[in-house]
């Protein structure tokens, strides 16, 4: 890829980041890149791994060549460098490494708008200074612990090593199964050590949150707290799903919007349906990601060429019959060019 490519790329993703939350990260950009997956920065957050680049799609002086084109990119915007450090979730919480013989410091710069107030600026590098929450992993597999030879349900990474939860002064925590946010909250809050419990699905290749490890007396105190305000928690609960539901319809209408300028040549009520099905909260469908929410091009045609891939292609019956996925994409990707065309409004392309 050519510099000037890789400028674009590095341009219009961090861009997508600054318009949604007004500051941008190395870690934005990447993800952006999709060089990185968010399961994979999770792991490198957990302290699974020696480096970032361990994980990426590309090479160390890829990632090097990037976070200079961001610089680059940052100042000619007139964004602010704030370096701020990140650590590993681990029990020694050692500061983790974008790349193995670089320095670390451009990696570490978040770039923030102006328009951001000293005061949001102030709580934003605090709560990325802050050190991750302890992570424990509820395995899959039968694993030994590195320190005893012995095994259990839950283990913690030290030293890149598995450790039991009495090898790690942990075993005197109880479980909190993921469920209920507000005593899962407040239980993490009395207790004096806890650590998020998670547990690898294998589907969706990534770590998800099973629940929480924290002090017997903290949840019996959290459970007190919660028993005492139910009743104004679910007043509060109802009160917030009526504003997600009239932020959905909002956000529906101004992509199905975008859709229509974008494809004059769609129908109507297809472009609503397609922006009500990318769209739909909790779907993890191309309409929820960052990019969609800013209206990025690219991310809503995305979202138009899955429609098409559905209802207009015979796709879905070409996975059934055993087809790969990726040979059944290259079989309709004629029928998705014509009928992408037709709604560009250039019939005949």
């Amino acid at each position: 890829m050519s510099k000037p490519s890789l400028a674009r790329r590095v341009a219009d993703a961090a861009e997508i980041a600054l318009t949604t939350r007004k500051y941008v990260t190395f870690i934005d950009v990447v993800t952006g890149l999709r060089w990185l997956h968010s399961r994979h920065v999770d792991t490198w957050r957990q302290g699974r791994v020696p480096t970032l680049a361990h994980l990426a799609a590309v090479d160390e002086e890829r990632l090097v060549a990037t976070v200079a084109l961001l610089r680059d990119w940052a100042e000619a915007k007139g964004l602010r460098p704030v370096d701020t450090p990140y650590v590993a979730g681990t029990r020694d919480r050692r500061e983790l490494r974008f790349t193995a013989g670089h320095p670390q410091e451009p990696f570490r710069v978040h770039w923030i708008s102006p328009e951001l107030s000293e005061a949001r600026v102030r709580r934003l590098t605090e709560r990325q200074s802050k050190a991750p929450d302890l992570v424990a992993v509820a395995p899959l597999e039968p694993w030994t612990c590195a320190g005893c030879g012995d095994t259990g349900p839950y283990l913690i990474m030290e030293d890149d090593r598995p450790h039991c939860l009495t090898c790690a002064d942990l075993d005197h925590l109880v479980f909190l199964p993921a469920g209920d946010a507000a005593l899962s909250r407040r239980a993490k809050q009395e207790s004096r050590l806890a650590a998020v419990v998670v547990r690898f699905n294998r589907r969706r290749k990534v770590y998800q949150r099973a629940g929480l490890l924290v002090e017997q007396a903290a949840l019996e105190a959290a459970e007190e707290r919660c028993l005492a305000d139910e009743e104004a928690r679910e007043r509060r609960r109802e009160r917030d799903r009526v504003r997600r539901a009239e932020q959905d319809v909002e956000f529906q209408a101004r992509m199905a919007a975008e859709i229509a300028r974008l494809f004059p040549g769609c129908p109507e009520q297809r472009a609503r349906d397609i922006a009500e099905h990318a769209g739909q909260r909790g779907s993890g469908r191309v309409g929820r990601t960052a990019a969609a929410r800013a209206l990025d091009e690219n991310a809503i045609t995305l979202a138009v060429i899955a429609s098409i891939r559905h209802l207009d292609t015979d796709y879905d019956n070409l996975l059934m019959s055993g087809v790969p996925r990726m040979t059944a994409r290259d079989m309709i990707k004629e029928r998705i060019e014509s009928r992408l065309a037709e709604f560009r409004g250039m019939p005949g392309r």
